[in-house]
C-alpha cells in the first residue's frame, strides 16, 4: 500500500471494511496500534496521524478545527467510500463528528457507524477551565488531573517544550469550535464514557442523542478520561461490529 500523510500505516484497501480512528488531544496514529491487533481480520484498522507529531513533528499542528477538516479531506476525502466506520477519543471524538457532517454536506458515502468517547456532546458548551491559554506552571498540574500523559513528560522540561506546542493547537481545536445547529446525523452512534473521567460526566455523554437520527447507544464503562486503554477490546468489538453485520 502505498503512504499517505494522514495515514501512516498506508492506505487501505477500499473495497476491505475499514475502521478510521483519530486519537485525543497531544496523541497520534500510534495510540491505536493495539487496536490493529485487536480488530477482526476482515476489518482494516486506519489510524489517522494529524501534523504535529511522529513523523509529521515538523509540520505545525492545526488550531482549528475547519482548517483541520480542510487538511484531512483534502489528503485522504477519496477514501470515506464503500464500507467504513469512524472513531475519536475526546478531541477526537469533535472530528469525527463535524467531518462525518461534512461529508454529508458533500453528499459522500457516510459511515456505517460513529463511535465517539470522553467528550461533552458538540452542541453543549464545554463548562471547564480552558487550558490551551495556560503557562506551563498551570496546566502540568490539569494534565495530571486529566491522565494520560507520562510523568517523565511532565517532569522534564526538555519534553514539554517539544509536546505542549501540539498539545496546546489540539486543546485550542476543541475549546475554541462553536457549534453550528444542523439536522441529526442519520448514521448509527454510539458513545463510551468513563464512569470516573472529568472531562466528561454520564449527562454530557447522554447529550449526544440529539445529534443520531439512526438511534444512540451511551455506555459507561469503569474507569477515567482514558477508561478506553483498559477497555479497548470492547471498544474495537463495538466499532467494527456493524461493519462486519
Amino acid at each position: 500500500m502505498t503512504g499517505s500523510r494522514w495515514l501512516p500505516f498506508g492506505v487501505p484497501d477500499r473495497a476491505a471494511p475499514r475502521l478510521f480512528c483519530f486519537p485525543h488531544a497531544g496523541a497520534g496514529a500510534a495510540a491505536f496500534a493495539e487496536w490493529r491487533r485487536l480488530a477482526p481480520p476482515e476489518v482494516q484498522v486506519c489510524p489517522l496521524q494529524p501534523p504535529g507529531r511522529a513523523e509529521r513533528m515538523a509540520e505545525t499542528a492545526h488550531h482549528d478545527l475547519d482548517a483541520l477538516l480542510d487538511d484531512l479531506l483534502d489528503d485522504i476525502g477519496d477514501e470515506f467510500t464503500g464500507r467504513y466506520a469512524l472513531y475519536g477519543h475526546s478531541m477526537g471524538a469533535l472530528v469525527v463528528f463535524e467531518l462525518t457532517r461534512r461529508l454529508r454536506a458533500r453528499g459522500a458515502t457516510p459511515p456505517a457507524h460513529l463511535v465517539v468517547s470522553g467528550r461533552t456532546a458538540p452542541q453543549r458548551r464545554n463548562p471547564r477551565r480552558v487550558l490551551h491559554t495556560l503557562s506551563t506552571a498551570e496546566l502540568v498540574p490539569e494534565l495530571r488531573r486529566i491522565g494520560g500523559t507520562p510523568e517523565e513528560v511532565l517532569t522534564e522540561p526538555a519534553l514539554l517544550e517539544l509536546f505542549l506546542p501540539t498539545l496546546r493547537a489540539d486543546f485550542a481545536v476543541n475549546e475554541n469550535y462553536r457549534y453550528a445547529e444542523q439536522a441529526p446525523l442519520d448514521v448509527p452512534l454510539t458513545v463510551f464514557g468513563g464512569d470516573d473521567d472529568p472531562r466528561a460526566t454520564e449527562e454530557e455523554l447522554g447529550e449526544w442523542t440529539a445529534q443520531a437520527g439512526a438511534g444512540c447507544t451511551v455506555r459507561v464503562l469503569p474507569g477515567d478520561h482514558f477508561f478506553l486503554v483498559p477497555h479497548a477490546k470492547e471498544l474495537v468489538t463495538t466499532a467494527t461490529g456493524t461493519l462486519l453485520g
